[in-house]
């Protein structure tokens, strides 16, 4: 196996963990947040859904600028949006990665905001930092979830919810 089939074979499995957490996303709490300083359940759900969007983003640049590309993110109105937002970013992940050649995932590959670097890494690491950032975010929109009361899906295992 080389490691484009690796990673899709990771796609693939966090996928299906990510699309059970995002059908649990009630249209009624969108708006709905923690903490003050917390992401409203909406915004944190439709990154979650756009993350594997950045591995063609990844391999076909050499950069994302925040100063010139700021982060505007999608807003949906109810689960349906949101699981269209999902399947139609992770088919773009699909794609990226089934035309992609191994070569290309040493190529340099800078995270920036104008003049300040965040990022100076290889396209193979921004793609694993996608999939851990979908991870991550997960693990925030769980916390969300038992928040409100609604049962959580089991992510590499049963969750609690499911014993």
């Amino acid at each position: 196996m080389n490691i484009i089939e690796i990673l899709q074979k990771e796609m693939e499995e966090e996928a299906v963990t990510t699309r059970k957490m995002l059908q649990r996303v009630p249209a009624e709490k969108l708006d709905w947040r923690p903490h003050e300083k917390s992401m409203p359940m909406g915004i944190l759900a439709t990154h979650i859904a756009e993350l594997t969007g950045w591995v063609p983003m990844a391999l076909n640049t050499s950069e994302l600028d925040f100063a010139v590309n700021e982060y505007k993110p999608t807003i949906v109105t109810s689960n349906a949006e949101l699981m269209e937002h999902f399947e139609s970013n992770l088919n773009k992940g699909r794609e990226g990665l089934a035309k992609a050649q191994e070569s290309q995932l040493s190529e340099r590959w800078v995270l920036r905001n104008g003049d300040v670097i965040l990022s100076d890494s290889n396209k193979l690491e921004v793609i694993r930092m996608a999939y851990c950032q979908i991870v991550h975010h997960r693990a925030q929109l769980g916390v969300y979830l038992r928040l409100l009361d609604i049962p959580i899906p089991g992510s590499y295992g049963p969750s609690a919810d499911e014993h």
